[in-house]
């Protein structure tokens, strides 16, 4: 009998720290979609007033380049469509948004220090915070994902896309703020689409459609 009552007692241990574990985690997942919806938000608005300040002549056209222009993440392996997202493993959509949030750590800095000259986006700083923080989030879901394994993902060891990538494209100051702007938020809204369908697929809900 007693014997009995010390294995129902383990049991009932183990499941109360499965529990609180799957919390902690459902807690950091849900973190990490919040601050990737505001990085998105933030960068709409910030695209959104560029455009306002410009003439109509010079609007017309920055509208013609970006649907032409590469963008520093494009050399990153990452989903081509909404199937694709929606089939990929949780560690995977994890380690692509991590690699996305990575990629923007330089240029970030130069997002910060020119562009915020010419729009009101608070204090400069703060994007780059933002984006640390973010990835320190996705970093600590990874592990989690892991379960203690080692990490076998070889991009990881992949160089990332060359830092100057956004500063020797473009013929003048205005195409290069447009094209930095543009591609911040087009990589904003990649990271915010996988993080809510990792999220999902972790949940009960088997509906995670885009």
């Amino acid at each position: 009998m007693a014997r009995a009552l010390v294995l129902l007692s383990l049991v009932l241990v183990s499941v109360f720290v499965n529990n609180g574990t799957a919390s902690e985690n459902q807690r950091l997942f849900n973190n990490a979609v919040i601050r990737v919806q505001h990085l998105h938000q933030l960068a709409a608005k910030m695209i959104n007033d560029f455009e306002d300040s410009l003439l109509p002549e010079e609007r017309r056209q920055l509208s013609k380049i970006f649907p032409l222009s590469f963008c520093n993440s494009d050399s990153i392996e990452a989903p081509t469509g909404k199937d694709e997202t929606q089939k990929s493993s949780v560690l995977k959509l994890l380690r692509i948004s991590f690699r996305l949030i990575e990629s923007w750590e330089y240029p970030s800095q130069t997002l910060s220090g020119t562009i915020s000259n010419s729009l009101t986006i608070g204090n400069p700083s703060q994007i780059t915070e933002k984006l640390a923080d973010l990835k320190v989030g996705i970093s600590v879901l990874i592990k989690g994902c892991l379960d203690g394994q080692p990490n076998m993902d070889d991009n990881d060891s992949l160089p990332l896309p060359f830092e100057d990538f956004y500063l020797t494209l473009g013929e003048n100051n205005l195409r290069e703020s447009f094209r930095l702007l543009a591609c911040f938020k087009k990589d904003m809204h990649k990271v915010e689409t996988y993080l809510r369908v990792a999220n999902c697929r972790r949940s009960l809900d088997s509906n995670c459609t885009l």
